[in-house]
């Protein structure tokens, strides 16, 4: 990120000319605890917390205006996640502990950023019944999918039918769904799509986080990648601890994965046809 408005047009404008369509270029700005823009001193969800939907609109429609200028085009910003209390590692940045109260946030955040901005809802299924902080471990709960449907799902119904265009598939496993983490469960990227109609693009948390869970099992981050794809991910973020190597290393071990047949090439056409979808949707010049 560079130090001011101007300058950061500058670099988005060069990234986005570099290819036609141009890129998607996207920023986690949710205000508050995580705000990667420094003039960014708007209202987050530690301002708005109860407040009227209304306010969250407004905060969001600023927030919108930032980015544009900017040259942003995706935000990975609305935390649809719905904490017990403020014992959550997640409860700064979410709006409130009540499942109806943070899906009226939700919807207002999606209507906030309008067609200036992609809207992305995080982080499914959510990190409410799942206990720990993602970052380093993967949160678990025995909650059964009749018991999300009441509870976590709510905010992200919402999200998906305000039109949100992406969301975020969080590294959480619901033991009474699937003994996978969420980002690399086929049965949670079926549940987005057909329960919960959502027809836009998918895309991973950062990869990085599942590698520093200590799960041995998610100790590739190649074949993390790879498994987030076959499931249904359409995108693959890598961020902690990734080099150019590393993610050189990612796209060969997808290639490698999709010859040895263990990635559909369909698979890989539907995620790569969403994405499109979604540069052409997001490119000023189109």
């Amino acid at each position: 990120i560079a130090a001011d408005p101007d300058a950061q047009r500058l670099v988005s404008d060069a990234v986005a000319s570099s290819i036609t369509p141009a890129p998607l270029i996207a920023i986690d700005e949710e205000g508050g605890d995580v705000t990667r823009l420094p003039w960014d001193d708007l209202p987050s969800a530690r301002d708005l917390k109860g407040a009227d939907p209304s306010a969250v609109t407004a905060a969001f429609d600023a927030r919108a205006d930032l980015l544009g200028a900017a040259g942003i085009t995706v935000n990975f910003g609305i935390v649809a996640d719905v904490p017990p209390d403020d014992s959550s590692f997640i409860f700064s940045r979410a709006y409130g502990t009540d499942p109806e109260v943070v899906a009226h946030a939700v919807r207002a955040a999606v209507d906030g950023e309008g067609d200036r901005v992609l809207s992305t809802l995080k982080h499914f299924p959510g990190h409410g019944a799942a206990s720990g902080d993602s970052h380093s471990s993967i949160p678990t709960t025995d909650e059964t999918y009749v018991e999300w449907l009441g509870s976590d799902a709510v905010p992200f119904a919402a999200g998906i039918d305000a039109g949100a265009e992406l969301v975020m598939m969080g590294h959480l496993r619901f033991t009474g769904v699937d003994e996978l983490p969420a980002s690399l469960s086929p049965e949670w990227y079926r549940i987005l799509r057909d329960d919960l109609g959502f027809e836009g693009v998918a895309v991973t948390d950062d990869l990085g986080m599942l590698t520093s869970s200590g799960e041995g099992a998610y100790a590739d981050p190649v074949a993390n990648a790879a498994s987030a794809l076959g499931a249904g991910a359409d995108l693959v973020l890598t961020v902690v601890g990734a080099s150019a190597e590393e993610h050189a290393s990612i796209v060969d071990g997808i290639a490698a994965a999709t010859e040895r047949g263990e990635i559909p090439a369909d698979r890989l056409v539907e995620a790569a046809e969403r994405v499109m979808t979604l540069r052409l949707a997001a490119d000023p010049g189109e």
